[in-house]
């Protein structure tokens, strides 16, 4: 029964370390098997998604050689192109599919397990298979597996029909290896975009455009060798940023990319937090409750859905009422049930929230529906008055690597228990 246990009212104040995007080490964890030769890439968050993808391309194959908790060798030379990508762990994170887009790429073959993930809403494939199949593959969905062929891809013109990191990326990978030309339009801009497109233009693929409305690819017939440094996480930074707006704390996120973060910092700017960005770095600093403000989350560079739940939290503390709009994933508002026990004052029509801020929440045992609205509520509990219990905290390990550590080196009063005997010793500071 892990869970979290937190005493609120106490500022977060100090410097926290943000690690490598799990976002960007998804993919390029999958892409470094499209080559035979070895990629090392450093910075790599030591998560549970990560993880569990390395067990499953070790299952396959694939060589991995941890060289510590955030640096992996990875080498394709010796996997087995008929061998299914299928185990309980594997179902259970979204970026399986990423497989699909290197396996087809490289050995025109592919047969992986249907994504997992949070129950955030509906995150449907079919823009992936349409890549997929613009390419020249043949999709198969069946038993819950997914299988692509092709005797040959072949680059052509393709057009995302909604804006998709994950097909964006897919279909980038599997385009690499194809003969030809490949023209990608409306796809997603999202800074992990740009970093797989690196990573594979480090490994001898021919990638322009990455950061804009469309990318050019020209095939390559094999990748090579590569060293990559995955880059810092955004939303891990994003979700420190609004902690210290609702502890009214004062914290230095380091080993950022400002620019990536700017969304996030102009709406905490607009509720009246400072906000002070260095080359490396940003300081944010709330010392006095917030104001209201309007937010819709929107495709990068507009507000992240992955900091919605995070910034929920620190508007239902804020003076007024805010109104925030989820564009990207219905079921986004799956917390706010948890977050009116510590006396949150939420409404949801729909895919909109009616958030009218109070001054103060109030302890309660509440439970994370997925894994950034678990951080939420750790962040509820460290502003809210008494003790909070957080549950499921197996979302959080999904995305967080040192969670409660780095919030402990903050000032904050959390730890991981085990037992109904460990809360009581926690509230009575029995050692």
């Amino acid at each position: 029964m892990e869970q979290y246990i937190i005493k609120g009212g106490n500022p977060l104040v100090g410097e926290v370390v943000i690690g490598g995007a799990k976002n960007a080490a998804l993919p390029i964890l999958a892409a470094a098997v499209m080559t035979d030769g070895t990629c090392t890439i450093e910075n790599m968050p030591d998560v549970r998604d990560t993880n569990v993808l390395l067990q499953a391309m070790e299952g396959i194959g694939a060589t991995v050689n941890r060289l510590g908790k955030h640096e992996v060798v990875i080498s394709g030379s010796g996997m087995n192109v008929d061998c299914d990508v299928d185990n309980e762990y594997i179902r259970k994170i979204r970026a399986s599919y990423y497989l699909i887009g290197a396996l087809l790429g490289k050995y025109k073959r592919a047969r992986v397990a249907l994504p997992g993930g949070c129950e955030i809403g509906s995150r449907p494939i079919d823009q992936h298979i349409k890549g997929f199949k613009a390419l020249g593959a043949t999709i198969e969905i069946e038993n819950g597996m997914i299988t692509a062929t092709a005797d040959e891809l072949i680059g052509c013109h393709i057009y995302m029909d909604v804006v998709s990191v994950g097909a964006t990326i897919n279909v980038m990978m599997a385009a690499a290896l194809a003969k030809g030309n490949t023209t990608i339009e409306n796809v997603a801009k999202e800074p992990h975009v740009v970093d797989v497109a690196n990573f594979l233009n480090s490994m001898g693929a021919s990638i322009r455009g990455a950061g804009t409305d469309v990318i050019k690819i020209k095939g390559v017939e094999k990748l090579g060798n590569c060293e990559y440094s995955i880059i810092p996480d955004q939303i891990e930074a994003g979700t420190f940023m609004t902690a210290a707006v609702a502890t009214k704390g004062d914290i230095t996120i380091k080993n950022v990319i400002p620019k990536h973060l700017e969304a996030i910092s102009a709406k905490l700017e607009e509720i009246g937090a400072q906000v002070d960005e260095f080359d490396d770095a940003v300081r944010v600093v709330a010392t006095k409750r917030l104001d209201s403000t309007q937010i819709k989350t929107l495709p990068y560079p507009g507000f992240p859905t992955d900091m919605q739940p995070q910034m929920a939290v620190s508007l239902a503390l804020s003076n007024g009422t805010s109104i925030v709009s989820e564009s990207i994933f219905e079921n986004r508002f799956r917390y706010v049930d948890e977050l009116t026990k510590m006396g949150a004052r939420i409404q949801v029509d729909g895919r909109t929230a009616i958030i009218t801020g109070v001054k103060l929440f109030t302890g309660a045992d509440v439970s994370a529906p997925d894994l950034r609205a678990g951080a939420a509520l750790v962040i509820a509990g460290l502003a809210a008055d008494g003790y909070t219990t957080v549950s499921d905290i197996g979302y959080i390990y999904r995305g967080y690597e040192g969670f409660e550590k780095k919030i402990q080196n903050l000032g904050g009063d959390i730890q991981l228990v085990n037992s109904e005997k460990e809360i009581a010793r926690f509230k009575l500071r029995i050692v």
